[in-house]
């Protein structure tokens, strides 16, 4: 999971690609990037870490009307700053900058033929074989060379690309990765939700439809389907956690909305009688909570609170930051749990090393007893297409049944959203939707080799 964002013709290209990079904040926090193009000079700024002071004082010093920016979060490859994207070079056609969200599972044989030929890479990033991809292609037009690269592709691919003077947007034909289009005064702007149009004021217009490929240039902008069409798989994580609750997702779904649903049906399905008291895990799980409390009946509490100068720790790259960050991150609010039977709403669980900490916190401030609910299923597999549960070791659903996760979290009830209950409350389903790590229901055969996937954009 990565921010991906984009604008082509705009005066001040460079500062609505750091305000969009902003509102993408959540969607990684190990580097940021911003690609500038005007009139065929191009320059890239890059840092560690999220947009900071430092790196919007260097911006102020670029102009230009397009820009291509990136936030990320590795899902493989080293937390580096060769690691950070756009990915910027120079070519027979001028300059290219890719900004990439997912993640490809032939990632690993493409790069294995690339360098077979004298390809140099000088990342681990899989986002660097596109780029390779598209130093290679003979094809005439910008958008022709990307759809020249994409052939055979698999995994999941939001694009948004730089060559020359043209601005390129791509989605790979299952979907997996939100990107939408909107329009400013004129300009085309692009990013992965429609909260980084907002805080630019660009109007909403559309997503980019899966397998697409849209081109703008000064004359213009063209749209082409040059991919093999597939099954939609969109994630429904994005849906549970990953994106903002402002944002429409995949065809204009409020995030909102569906969270709440989520919360509703999950009260339907694990009530929790006789507590006295709804209280979420802040922020991604807030939706729910009030969607829980609202169908029970219950009373929603602030009974957490969340230092928002942490960032989201699940996508914090160690095991030993993610540890580091819940120390510091949340305090329970004494006065709302002591002598109380409170429901906890979160929206996941994936290693269980958070929660079980929560739960600690929420004791220790008195709470007679803790009920934990989870507005979606247990997580039992790997992902492959961009987010970072790698191993069946580190997913604690995948080591231990119902009651083993309840005794290790320490918590007096426990229950999950069925998979059914989490496909039948999002927008637009209950189908088209990947749903793999809950279920192992996988959209592509899963890698024989999982070690390819170290060649990772960390998207």
């Amino acid at each position: 999971m990565c921010g991906i964002f984009g604008v082509h013709g705009h005066t001040d290209a460079v500062h609505l690609a750091q305000l969009g990079l902003y509102s993408l904040q959540h969607r990684g926090q190990e580097s940021v990037g911003v690609a500038v193009f005007d009139e065929g000079s191009a320059r890239v700024v890059r840092s560690m870490g999220t947009m900071s002071y430092g790196m919007a004082s260097e911006l102020d010093a670029i102009h230009g009307q397009m820009a291509v920016g990136h936030t990320r979060y590795s899902t493989a490859g080293s937390s580096t700053i060769e690691n950070a994207q756009p990915v910027f070079v120079r070519s027979r056609g001028g300059y290219i900058a890719l900004a990439h969200n997912g993640n490809l599972i032939n990632a690993g044989e493409m790069r294995q033929e690339l360098e077979a030929t004298g390809s140099i890479f000088s990342s681990t990033m899989d986002s660097e074989v596109l780029v390779h991809r598209l130093a290679k292609s003979t094809a005439p037009t910008p958008d022709g060379r990307v759809a020249e690269a994409l052939q055979g592709v698999e995994g999941a691919f939001s694009l948004i690309i730089a060559i020359g003077d043209t601005l390129i947007a791509a989605r790979d034909p299952r979907g997996w990765r939100p990107l939408v289009m909107g329009r400013l005064n004129g300009s085309v702007v692009f990013a992965s939700e429609t909260c980084a149009l907002d805080i630019v004021g660009a109007k909403y217009e559309r997503e980019v439809k899966p397998g697409e490929v849209i081109a703008v240039e000064n004359s213009g902008m063209r749209s082409s389907f040059p991919l093999e069409k597939k099954p939609l798989a969109r994630c429904v994580f994005e849906y549970v956690y990953f994106a903002r609750p402002d944002s429409l997702l995949f065809a204009d779904g409020s995030v909102d909305r569906a969270r709440r649903a989520l919360g509703r049906r999950l009260a339907r399905e694990y009530p929790a009688p006789g507590a006295d008291l709804v209280f979420s895990v802040p922020d991604s799980s807030n939706a729910a909570a009030l969607g829980f409390a609202e169908e029970s009946g219950l009373p929603f509490e602030f009974a957490l609170i969340r230092n928002h100068y942490v960032g989201r720790t699940f996508i914090q790259p160690t095991q030993k930051d993610r540890d580091a960050k819940v120390k510091v991150k949340y305090n329970a609010v004494r006065e709302v749990v002591k002598g109380k039977s409170v429901v906890m709403v979160d929206d996941s669980i994936v290693r269980g090393t958070t929660t079980r900490g929560l739960v600690s916190l929420v004791r220790a401030a008195g709470a007679r007893e803790v009920h934990m609910r989870v507005s979606s299923p247990p997580i039992t597999g790997p992902c492959y297409y961009g987010i970072d549960t790698p191993t069946r070791e580190e997913l604690i659903a995948a080591n231990l049944d119902l009651e083993g996760i309840r005794k290790h979290l320490e918590v007096d009830t426990l229950g999950y959203l069925s998979l059914d209950g989490m496909l039948q409350s999002v927008p637009d389903g209950p189908h088209g939707f990947c749903h793999a790590c809950f279920s192992g229901d996988y959209p592509t055969p899963p890698p024989t080799d999982p070690d390819k996937l170290r060649f990772g954009c960390g998207c």
